[in-house]
């Protein structure tokens, strides 16, 4: 396991070959409240991606985890001072033209460890998934933890949806504040398009004073057990076809 943007070209071109993943870290540049940094998603990816790698390095896999994808569509934050939001189309463009360069040189699985929730940018990061299936010849792990099964596995406060910023993600990064207990994902359903319309005033959700770092270090070894067992299941796929 090595970080891509540290290897030679010789090393990159002996770490691509059948079994090979490349792991894409995705967040973004957004609020996370009063209390966390605007790269708190690209932390979280960035250590979902280490996980996930050690745990396939293990399994004997040649892995490779690329420089993460900061920037991204993050209209729900767009009110927020610092956040930077891209087009969702160049989004997805982005991502296409990361998996044509991996496909070129002959790795076989992108994984892609995402952290950032937005639904446009979830939308952009699905729109690339079935354009690289269907075009590109390289398969993708994409384990949406917005969706099941993987978001089942992500606590209670991840999955009433108030989690923005609170004990889900602040136990991963640091704790403070009182509790937000206004669910995200409803208001998104409800068809609101902004935190502060979904009740965050403050760009946070949910109960970050309840975050641990013991609650952070399991998180982790969950994400990157759900990105593991997303890359085994398209490489064994791989192999049955």
């Amino acid at each position: 396991m090595q970080p891509l943007a540290a290897m030679t070209w010789e090393e990159a071109r002996d770490a691509a070959g059948p079994g090979s993943a490349a792991i894409l870290p995705v967040g973004a540049i957004e609020a996370h409240g009063p209390h966390l940094p605007l790269e708190t998603d690209v932390i979280i990816a960035q250590a979902m991606a280490r996980s996930g790698a050690a745990r396939l390095a293990a399994r004997g896999s040649r892995v490779v985890v690329l420089p993460p994808l900061t920037y991204t569509a993050a209209a729900f934050a767009h009110g927020f001072p610092g956040t930077l939001s891209l087009r969702p189309e160049t989004v997805t463009a982005t991502v296409l033209d990361i998996a044509g360069s991996l496909a070129r040189h002959g790795f076989e699985v992108l994984a892609i460890a995402n952290a950032h929730l937005d639904p446009g940018h979830l939308a952009s990061l699905e729109a690339a998934v079935n354009v690289i299936r269907r075009d590109l010849g390289l398969a993708v792990a994409f384990p949406n933890l917005a969706a099941k099964p993987w978001a089942l596995r992500l606590g209670d406060e991840f999955r009433s949806g108030a989690c923005h910023a609170g004990q889900f993600e602040t136990s991963m990064v640091r704790a403070a504040l009182p509790p937000n207990p206004a669910s995200l994902s409803r208001a998104i359903r409800d068809g609101k398009q902004s935190f502060e319309a979904a009740g965050g005033g403050r760009a946070y959700f949910g109960f970050p004073a309840q975050a641990t770092p013991s609650e952070g270090r399991a998180t982790i070894e969950v994400l990157g057990l759900i990105l593991d067992e997303a890359v085994q299941a398209e490489l064994g796929a791989g192999q049955a076809r």
